[in-house]
């Protein structure tokens, strides 16, 4: 017997009618819940974004970092949130403790409006994010630098040693 192209469709119809129908809204509500715990897992983690010339030296800290002013100081380089303020050959050969330029850029940070009340003295803080191999003279221009432009609660970025 032979089929016309209409019954053959009928036919192939009917086969794939067997099938079963994926029910895709109770997968949906999987992946959304389980999106929601990883994304709420991560959020208790809070890290510095360390750039990768500058070596942190290790410690047994339980302080988690505060979200702060960042000041990376690297073998060849000084940073403020990421921008270069001024080279450490530059800082090392100028006479007397204070950096201007660093002065210069904490002064104009100091002067942001503040917002909130309750973040009036995260205002002054700052975090120094030191290579573990600068010299000490470098580091001690930079802390009186800071002093000198009121940032008087000075953090130092380390990496936590595990025991």
């Amino acid at each position: 017997m032979k089929l016309t192209p209409l019954q053959k469709r009928a036919e192939r119809k009917g086969r794939n009618q067997t099938m079963l129908d994926m029910n895709l809204v109770s997968l949906i509500d999987v992946f959304t819940i389980l999106i929601f715990f990883l994304l709420s897992g991560t959020s208790g983690v809070e890290l510095l974004a360390s750039p990768k010339a500058v070596k942190l030296p290790e410690s047994f800290t339980e302080k988690a970092p505060k979200e702060t002013i960042l000041l990376v100081v690297s073998g060849t380089e000084i940073l403020v949130d990421g921008r270069k303020i001024a080279s450490v050959a530059d800082v090392m050969a100028t006479q007397g403790d204070l950096i201007e330029p660093l002065k210069a850029e904490l002064d104009l940070l100091a002067k942001r409006v503040i917002v909130r009340a309750e973040n009036q003295e995260k205002g002054q803080a700052i975090t120094i994010m030191g290579d573990q191999t600068i010299p000490y003279q470098l580091l001690r221009k930079v802390m009186y630098t800071s002093a000198r432009a009121n940032f008087s609660d000075v953090s130092f970025a380390v990496r936590r040693k595990e025991v």
